[in-house]
């Protein structure tokens, strides 16, 4: 129902016109100065003559029936004649006016009875013989003519703002909203409200995608001159307009998709595509030639996308330390200190990804007890491709921070051994840590070139290889590999990526009983890093193979990429982008050695290895038995010594260059060694020199000795005859007496 009439309208009363104050004098028999006609309204005149006629009739009706003397028909109450239009119309109007509402005249009739009295009506309209007269203050009289016109006027401007039908209109629609049929109009509220909000999404989309109307070519293409302009607001260091880059990369996508029936006449597809790599380094900040190597990995749509990711952060991820925890209560106590997370996915059984946190992740007690780590979801899976066993010998050659090696060890239930190499030592010193907080107890780490690796131990069951590579996939945690990278880095890593594969292969034992496997991964996903390294060592390597990762979800690696032709077996490797996985680009490839290396193969220092070519010929030569022993002529065996001789030259040429060799692998100057060598002949020559003074000082020592005693030298000599002669005089005493003893015999 709507608002009461007397409570409608607050305030003080509207102003009264001097047409109100005509209306007034009329009524009372006195003269009225003629109004202007725009002033006057006749419609108001008569509705109002009507409803000031219609109680008057009513009462000498009654009067009537009372016995009361009654005017003649022809007359009003004031003593003029009624003038016939006016009684027609007002019939007329009276007649009309119930099929409009005649609820509203007969209330405000009883109204304004209950209200000024029923005397004060009968003496206003009983004044028929009185001369009429208007007191002084005609405005304060309590005439019921007066009052009954302002509460008319009111009632009409409130019809003209709330009309008794609208009123009426509002009851029935209350009286259609029931409780039985509540439920279904809520429903149907519902359906159109989620229509309209469909709808206005499929406009957004459609203005964000397409800003041309359909069937109209977009002008992407402008004039050199714009072109110049906007490359000098970028050197000028002057923001460009990017809503216009943003609409002008979003038609240039557009037109590329339905090249045939959008493009500019005259215009070739890679005018278009240069435009949308210059819009591209100018909307995100890449150089150009990052940029095109990305765009060439996607379709214009897809690389849009690409690009689009990057810019924002990958989520929050935590593994759980299963040698410590399990996920469950792991989660259950950091929701308890206002953590919000929830499963990273199916795929993984230990990630959880945290989306708000009101603590810092990496002071918590959960954290500094080892329960768990900060590391991104991508680096889930390399050790989950690996699969490393229980009691398996295993290396990780690029360990540091320690977030795949101890993922490996909790995989391994700390049994086995885990050899975790890092060549910096200052990385290798917060590698340390890591193990030591998460509790992983079979980790030897060591501090060596893993390209070295194979001659400082092999014979791994597996091995893990996350080598060092450019970055292109973790763009959104490191931006400066936007404008870092050039044509050179992509040279230069990829040489070194080889060389650690090689190594990572020649170090795995092929006997292997439950292993055999090396996984190789990268954080980048441009293909001179991933394909064609796997490619490398497929071709240098025949005795490994591409096998299952083992991974739930990926994108398969190219088999072929900007006319290069790969082997079909690298359809086997796993791509990952941040665009479909919402985690770091990723590649992961994994393989298995089958056997031996080859004695012809290429080893990582580019030589080839002569060790395992003799060793191969003398397997092949095993059956035969042959001499090889030189044949020598009279004169090389008086010459030879009884071993055959040895070289000493060559030999200590031998010796310097293996001690010039292992100054390098330890990072020394050989140069070095030569100094040395020098200075020691001059310390033997210092040392000698003291030596031979001591000699002569010796020397003459005794010449001293010797000359003050010549006598004694001279009687030595006689006594040393004397001696002589008694000695031969007691070597002749023996013949003599066996020569008497026979004299005395035969006697």
């Amino acid at each position: 129902m709507g608002v009461g009439r007397r409570m409608k309208k607050q305030g003080p009363p509207a102003p009264l016109s001097e047409e109100h104050y005509a209306n007034l004098k009329r009524k009372k028999g006195l003269p009225v100065d003629d109004t202007p006609a725009e002033v006057r309204s006749s419609k108001k005149r008569r509705t109002s003559s009507t409803k000031l006629e219609k109680p008057a009739k009513i009462r000498r009706e009654d009067t009537a029936k009372n016995g009361a003397t009654s005017k003649p028909a022809g007359k009003q109450a004031n003593g003029t004649k009624k003038a016939s239009g006016a009684s027609e119309n007002g019939v007329k109007a009276g007649k009309a006016k119930p099929k409009k509402g005649p609820a509203p005249a007969v209330d405000s009739d009883e109204e304004m009875d209950d209200e000024f009295g029923a005397s004060l009506l009968e003496d206003a309209i009983g004044s028929d013989l009185d001369e009429p007269t208007l007191g002084d203050d005609f405005l304060g009289t309590d005439d019921e003519d007066s009052v009954y016109d302002s509460d008319h006027d009111h009632v009409k401007k409130e019809k003209f703002v709330f009309s008794d039908d609208e009123d009426d209109d509002d009851e029935d629609r209350e009286e259609k909203l029931t409780a039985a049929n509540i439920e279904g109009l809520s429903r149907k509220l519902d359906q159109k409200m989620a229509k309209e909000a469909e709808e206005n999404e499929a406009e957004l989309r459609e203005e964000a995608l397409q800003t041309n109307i359909d069937g109209d070519k977009p002008d992407i293409l402008g004039d050199e001159d714009e072109d110049d302009e906007l490359a000098s607001k970028t050197q000028g260091l002057l923001a460009p307009d990017l809503q216009m880059l943003r609409t002008r990369i979003t038609e240039a996508i557009r037109v590329l998709e339905d090249f045939s029936n959008l493009a500019e006449e005259g215009r070739s597809r890679a005018e278009y595509t240069n435009q949308l790599l210059k819009d591209v380094c100018a909307y995100y900040g890449y150089n150009e030639f990052l940029a095109e190597k990305l765009m060439n990995l996607f379709p214009p749509r897809e690389a849009f996308a690409f690009f689009e990711a990057n810019e924002s952060p990958r989520p929050v991820v935590i593994r759980t330390n299963t040698l410590r925890t399990h996920r469950r209560d792991l989660a259950q106590a950091l929701i308890n200190r206002g953590v919000t997370l929830e499963p990273v996915g199916k795929w993984s059984k230990v990630g959880l990804q945290v989306f708000e946190s009101s603590v810092p992740l990496g002071a918590t007690p959960e954290y500094l007890a080892g329960h768990y780590i900060l590391q991104a979801a991508s680096s889930f899976l390399p050790v989950m491709a690996l699969c490393p066993q229980e009691n398996e010998r295993c290396l990780d050659m690029a360990a540091a921070p320690g977030g795949k090696t101890t993922h490996m060890a909790a995989l391994m239930k700390n049994t086995g051994a885990i050899f975790a190499n890092d060549p910096s030592k200052t990385r290798a010193k917060g590698l340390i840590g890591n193990i030591h907080r998460l509790g992983a107890r079979n980790v030897i780490v060591c501090n060596y070139d893993a390209r070295e690796f194979p001659r400082v131990m092999g014979g791994f069951d597996r091995v893990l290889l996350d080598a060092p590579c450019s970055g292109t996939g973790v763009i959104a945690k490191d931006p400066s590999v936007k404008t870092n990278r050039d044509e050179k880095d992509f040279q230069v890593l990829p040489h070194t990526q080889k060389q650690l594969l090689l190594a990572a292969i020649d170090s795995v034992n092929h006997a292997s009983k439950t292993g055999g496997y090396v996984v190789y991964s990268t954080c980048s996903v441009a293909v001179e890093e991933n394909e064609q390294v796997v490619a490398y060592a497929l071709s240098r390597r025949p005795n490994v193979r591409l096998v299952e990762t083992g991974l739930p979800f990926g994108k398969e690696g190219f088999t072929s990429f900007m006319g290069k032709a790969f082997h079909p077996s690298l359809k086997l490797t796993r791509r990952y982008y941040p665009h479909l996985y919402n985690v770091d680009g990723f590649f992961v490839a994994k393989f298995q050695k089958v056997g031996p290396t080859p004695g012809n193969a290429v080893l990582v220092n580019g030589k080839k290895d002569k060790d395992a070519a003799s060793s191969k010929a003398a397997d092949q030569n095993a059956g035969e038995v042959v001499d090889k022993t030189p044949i020598a002529t009279e004169g090389d065996e008086e010459d030879q010594d009884e071993f055959g001789g040895f070289d000493d030259d060559a030999d200590e040429d031998y010796i310097e260059r293996a001690k010039r060799n292992a100054m390098r692998r330890r990072g020394l100057d050989p140069k070095a060694l030569k100094k040395g060598q020098e200075k020691k002949p001059a310390m033997e020559a210092e040392t000698e020199a003291p030596e031979e003074e001591v000699k002569e000082k010796s020397s003459d020592k005794v010449k001293e000795k010797t000359k003050g005693k010549p006598k004694e030298k001279a009687n030595s000599q006689p006594k040393e005859k004397a001696d002589s002669k008694p000695k031969e005089k007691t070597e002749d005493k023996p013949k003599e007496k066996k020569a008497k003893s026979k004299a005395k015999e035969k006697k």
